[in-house]
């Protein structure tokens, strides 16, 4: 199975996808970590760092490990490309949209952090609230963050991933929103 986390920077995805690939003993790629490798040798970025991530998902999934995609996904060329991954290595894709819908709480966290990859800049608020991020045109499982732990929003993935996997083969998708 391919869970792609998807969400603006400081929504609270790295900190879920971390805490479900310890749970769930999956690889974890952060696009984050792997454009920073690819930045420190001075080299042109463009979509160098989705185009490793997909290779190694690809490469993952064929040996039937779960992947967890910890990246922006900010459009529907990136999304589409995901679900091109699992559809290739003949696999489930889950698509999940981490959201902070509280703003001043958004804009706390992202002023806040620290950066845990050495040599990488943190995008600031500004940089984040005016970021590019296409609205989706499909469903997908929503966890707003929000006035919740990590703990609270960790459960609620759970459950959305829980009720995800016990759908009939075929049956479309649900959305799913604790807000």
């Amino acid at each position: 199975m391919l869970i792609v986390f998807s969400g603006l920077p400081a929504a609270g995805k790295t900190t879920l996808a971390r805490a479900l690939a310890r749970e769930l003993g999956a690889v974890y790629l952060r696009i984050d970590s792997i454009e920073q490798a690819i930045r420190d040798p001075v080299t042109p970025l463009d979509d160098a760092g989705y185009r490793a991530a997909y290779a190694i998902a690809a490469d993952n999934l064929r040996l039937a490990r779960t992947v967890i995609a910890d990246c922006v996904n900010p459009i529907g060329l990136t999304r589409d490309a995901w679900r091109a991954v699992a559809s290739r290595a003949r696999t489930e894709a889950v698509e999940v949209e981490i959201q902070c819908s509280d703003p001043a709480e958004h804009r706390r966290r992202a002023q806040s952090r620290t950066a845990d990859i050495p040599g990488h800049q943190l995008p600031a608020w500004n940089d984040i609230a005016s970021r590019e991020y296409h609205p989706w045109t499909r469903p997908r499982l929503v966890i707003d963050t929000a006035g919740q732990t990590i703990d609270q929003s960790l459960q609620a993935l759970r459950d959305a991933l829980q009720k995800q996997k016990s759908r009939a083969p075929g049956e479309p998708e649900t959305r799913h929103s604790d807000s």
